[in-house]
């Protein structure tokens, strides 16, 4: 068996930890966060809201299924990815599984990273670096091969902020969108779905429903299209601070005068919220995982839902004919609105939920009917 290189995961806070590489080789650097799920590494590694970040997986064995096949449906959408690409900077787990079995594996996770050229580091004891994060916060981390001449420096000089890659004082939302307009679907309705980071399976849970669906990149002026052009409005999910993303938001606010429908979901949650006027603030550590219960607010009921994202629209900031539709039961923020008088609402959860639960699929069907 080829030996593996060691690593060094060195955080802004001056923690240091040590591991074995079984990805990419290249030294790198970004913002370290934790996602909790129990599975879906293929999902998380294409979802485009882990633009810039180093993804640490709690769950301790990885690997042990494989990888899907690269392969599309009759719409030309990936059938097992939710992006053509892995978006993370590297991927850090406890106990990688050299060895794995699935039904539809068609290569390893270690020979899939290699391909995309994405670090992957294993041996690192996840739980602790996770008590970390909890802690002090999401970090600014670099992994540096032990080889490195510069490994020691960079260890002496952690605190340095400045000498990492902060993905958060960058548009995130432009790198990751789509160039150019596309279209799916041949349905009745029609609906324009705004490019800020999207699952593919927010356009396959839309297809679903009797629509066409025309994807558009994040700053494309929709509302240029013609007042008939569009049913409704969709703002998908992306990655980083939403503050950036003032162009679209005066593109949304300029379709609220038509009245008709708008939904976001996790990034469109934060830019339907500023829209109305609302405040968008970062959090320590942010939600990511399979688990996160909310609860539609005035009511009993409550889901379990899938989350990926690190700033939260502050509640006390909703402005009058606005207010909160969902909130998380762990720490009280928000997790959707709606407004009051008009057919404006969104979910700060993945409703799409890919990889599970689909708990909250259901509001695909509330959009379609207001269309």
């Amino acid at each position: 068996m080829k030996t593996k290189k060691p690593v060094t995961l060195i955080l802004n806070d001056g923690h240091v930890f040590h591991g074995f590489s079984f990805g990419f080789e290249k030294p790198v650097s970004g913002e370290v966060v934790f996602n909790t799920a129990m599975m879906g590494y293929p999902e998380s590694l294409t979802d485009p809201s882990y633009s810039g970040q180093i993804l640490t997986m709690t769950y301790p064995l990885v690997g042990n299924y494989g990888v899907p096949d690269a392969s599309v449906d009759a719409d030309g959408i990936s059938r097992f990815y939710e992006s053509d690409k892995i978006h993370v900077r590297a991927l850090i787990v406890s106990d990688y599984s050299e060895e794995y079995s699935h039904w539809n594996a068609s290569r390893s996770l270690s020979d899939w990273l290699k391909e995309e050229q994405v670090v992957g580091v294993e041996g690192i004891d996840t739980r602790e670096l996770t008590k970390v994060l909890r802690e002090h916060g999401v970090l600014l981390g670099k992994i540096l091969f032990d080889d490195d001449s510069s490994l020691q420096d960079e260890i002496r000089n952690a605190t340095d902020v400045s000498r990492y890659d902060d993905p958060n004082k960058v548009n995130q939302v432009a790198i990751v969108s789509t160039r150019e307009k596309k279209v799916f679907g041949n349905g009745k309705k029609k609906v324009c779905l705004v490019d800020c980071g999207v699952k593919l399976n927010i356009i396959r849970c839309l297809l679903k429903y009797d629509v066409t669906v025309t994807l558009v990149p994040w700053d494309y002026d929709f509302n240029a299209d013609g007042p008939d052009a569009y049913d409704g409005l969709f703002i998908s999910n992306g990655p980083g601070d939403p503050n950036f993303c003032g162009t679209t938001v005066e593109h949304i606010r300029e379709f609220m005068k038509t009245g008709k429908p708008i939904y976001g979901i996790c990034m469109g949650n934060q830019l339907l919220s500023l829209a109305a006027g609302a405040k968008v603030s970062k959090l320590k550590y942010g939600h990511r995982g399979h688990n996160q219960p909310v609860r539609r607010v005035g009511t009993n009921q409550c889901f379990i839902t899938s989350q990926n994202h690190g700033f939260a629209v502050e509640n006390d900031t909703i402005p009058a004919g606005w207010e909160p539709l969902f909130v998380n039961m762990n720490d009280g923020t928000n997790e959707g609105i709606r407004n009051l008088e008009h057919p404006w609402f969104s979910a700060q959860f993945h409703p799409e939920a890919s990889s599970g639960p689909t708990d909250t699929e259901f509001i695909f069907g509330e959009f379609f009917n207001l269309l």
